[in-house]
């Protein structure tokens, strides 16, 4: 990997005070980490704590997730470490899981934050009926991967559009960069649409798309400016799915289940959904656990370096994004 540091990843998390033991032998005590948590304690959400952004990269230099410096809450530039995953049961028998990530300084444990997969509802009991020292990393990783959902129509190298739950390992994609490229794996998932884990619905038009376009939050659309209306000294950027949410045009489906496709090429690729340019999966120490075990030969090949042409130079960051994004981007585009 040629880059020092990866993108950073964004996640929403609670700080672990949030969550209390109310019933059990941890009485009153926090999620800590998994050394510490005892099966059938009870817990509940004892804290009015709003959500917060923790934003975080991987650090080859140092061999491991760092604070990164976009980050709401933590130490930027502090180690980070992905503990445990964790299952809740509630008392209507639903479950929840809970990924516990752990900032480290001085080899002490200075903060523990909590990164719910379903939400946590005040006012309710949660038995801890499972912990996993082994699923953490996976599960992230999941989060991590930059997803289009069921029914997203994919531009084909031959011009046709073809529902991506159709595609196949082998098929020709059109890449805005090197032409007809092989699809090399798929991956699909189904995970709980819910929270700041819900995808991004960009109704069609909004960006001159040709229908609804439904991503995972953190994947990035590709746009040309023809004049630079964001400021960002270049025609050219990258935008995260979540950060053009309006209310109107662009907006967060929250509720049941979302059923998210990866596609991989050989490098990280821009192509064509709905008719507009997003980007495909990419493979860095965030995502890489979410590949099968067993990868074909040719593809393992080609892992290494697969992240050197992220387009990271693209990405603009939230500060430079108006009120309504969106809009300002589409004309932006279209003038």
């Amino acid at each position: 990997m040629s880059a020092q540091v990866t993108p950073s990843q964004s996640v929403p998390v609670l700080r672990n005070s949030a969550v209390r033991v109310t019933n059990g032998v941890n009485q009153g005590d926090p999620i800590m980490t998994a050394d510490e948590l005892l099966h059938d304690d009870i817990y509940g959400l004892v804290e009015d704590d709003s959500q917060h952004r923790l934003a975080i990269t991987f650090d080859a230099a140092r061999d491991g997730f760092t604070v990164a410096k976009d980050t709401e809450i933590g130490t930027p530039g502090a180690d980070l470490a992905i503990d445990c995953a964790i299952t809740l049961m509630s008392t209507d028998s639903s479950t929840c899981e809970i990924l516990v990530l752990v900032e480290v300084e001085n080899n002490e444990i200075a903060e523990i934050y909590l990164v719910p997969l379903a939400q946590l509802q005040p006012n309710l009991d949660y038995t801890l009926v499972g912990i996993d020292e082994t699923a953490g990393a996976k599960r992230m990783s999941e989060l991590a991967c930059v997803s289009f959902t069921r029914g997203t129509m994919i531009t084909m190298a031959s011009g046709a559009q073809k529902p991506i739950e159709e595609l196949h390992i082998g098929d020709r994609v059109l890449t805005r960069d090197d032409g007809a490229q092989e699809i090399r794996w798929i991956g699909q998932s189904t995970m709980r649409a819910v929270g700041s884990f819900a995808p991004i619905c960009i109704k069609s038009g909004t960006l001159n798309n040709a229908g609804d376009l439904i991503v995972s939050p953190d994947h990035r659309l590709f746009i040309y400016q023809r004049d630079d209306a964001l400021g960002a000294g270049r025609s050219e950027v990258l935008v995260k799915a979540r950060l053009l949410v309006n209310g109107t045009t662009v907006i967060q489906q929250d509720g049941g289940f979302v059923d998210y496709f990866q596609l991989l090429f050989d490098s990280h690729q821009i192509i064509y959904a709905e008719g507009i340019a997003a980007e495909s999966f990419l493979i860095d120490p965030h995502t890489r656990p979410a590949l099968p075990e067993k990868l074909d030969e040719a593809l393992d090949r080609v892992l290494p370096t697969h992240s050197e042409s992220a387009h990271r130079e693209f990405e603009v960051t939230e500060k430079l994004l108006s009120e309504d994004a969106a809009e300002t981007l589409r004309r932006a585009s279209t003038r």
